[in-house]
């Protein structure tokens, strides 16, 4: 009876040593692949999540060549194996696998990056994760939309470009007012709310009205909602002041008016309060701390760089203060990381 457990065990012997061993390698492999740069964010682990995916296949080939079997018996459960990953890349190509696919894509092809003003179809807001499957985005409602990477290829993603885009609005007037005042009027609107190289469109001579669009170069992209609401505001006060009514040449009201009667409203000082609060800054909140917290981790990695390259050249006085130094910009990303998890 010993001797059959003890032949039984012996057989399990290298079952037992491959697992263990397999299951130590890639503990080891995930704390030296996967945390120690976990600190540079989701983006920036892509690559050696696969490589973790790999190794992993690889795992299971060596467990199951440890198997105490003939060697017929190990052929089928490799073959059941590898049919088993075929059918789940087979089902799930329309899926995860395709998601996979367009995620590295993604990333080839860069067409935009954290922080990013981004609209796909009905979706508009700022980027705030690129995963592996999803690339996630903070909406004017301070919702987060998970958006499939398949869906980002297959449609067309608009990128509000970082150097500055064009902020408009749109609005009818009647013939009888002079398109030179008119103008002129928007040009000032759109000065007031802080737009350059402003310039004003005829786009259509209605029926009734003429319609205008005055369009201005936003340089301060975060500020683009703000900057929308201020251009309209701006366009209703100036109009306003300089006594152009903003009505159809259609409207009809029960009231009888005099003839030089306008339909402007009474011009009322209101006093700018300093604790106003920008709509982007409750809006965007986690996108803005996703893309600061970015910058920073890139900014930290490109300083132990350049320290780890001096550190070969420096003398032995000189090295011990480098590495201090290293040591300290490696914790300042580790609490980085953690104010990341935490938020």
């Amino acid at each position: 009876m010993t001797i059959d457990i003890a032949e039984e065990f012996t057989a399990f012997l290298p079952l037992i040593i491959s697992t263990f061993c397999v299951g130590v390698g890639l503990w080891m492999a995930h704390h030296i692949i996967i945390v120690r740069f976990s600190e540079n964010g989701n983006e920036k682990l892509f690559s050696r999540q696969l490589i973790m995916l790999g190794l992993t296949l690889v795992s299971v080939l060596i467990i199951i060549l440890s198997l105490p079997i003939s060697e017929s018996s190990r052929n089928q459960v490799i073959a059941l194996v590898g049919l088993v990953i075929s059918g789940i890349f087979a089902f799930s190509s329309s899926t995860i696998f395709a998601n996979l696919l367009a995620g590295i894509m993604l990333r080839i092809t860069k067409p935009f990056r954290t922080g990013d003003f981004v609209k796909v179809q009905d979706n508009f807001g700022r980027v705030v994760e690129r995963g592996l499957l999803d690339t996630e985005i903070q909406t004017e409602g301070r919702d987060l939309v998970s958006i499939p990477n398949t869906y980002l290829i297959t449609h067309p993603v608009t990128v509000t470009r970082t150097s500055g885009t064009i902020v408009s609005t749109t609005l009818s007037l009647g013939y009888d007012l002079s398109n030179s005042d008119v103008e002129k009027a928007l040009l000032e609107a759109a000065t007031n709310c802080g737009l350059v190289d402003a310039f004003v469109q005829i786009i259509e001579l209605g029926d009734f009205s003429v319609t205008y669009k005055i369009s201005g170069k936003l340089e301060e992209i975060k500020n683009l909602i703000s900057a929308r609401s201020a251009l309209n505001k701006q366009v209703l006060d100036v109009l306003h002041s300089q006594k152009i009514e903003i009505m159809s040449p259609t409207f009809v009201n029960q009231r009888r008016l005099a003839e030089d009667f306008k339909v402007i409203p009474a011009k009322k000082v209101v006093k700018t309060e300093s604790h106003a609060i920008a709509v982007e800054d409750v809006a965007f909140d986690k996108a803005e701390e996703a893309e600061k917290n970015e910058q920073y981790r890139l900014e930290i990695t490109s300083q132990i760089e350049q320290m780890k390259e001096s550190l070969r050249e420096a003398d032995e006085d000189q090295k011990v203060s480098i590495k201090s130094k290293i040591d300290a910009l490696e914790t300042r990303l580790k609490q980085t990381k953690s104010e990341v998890k935490e938020g």
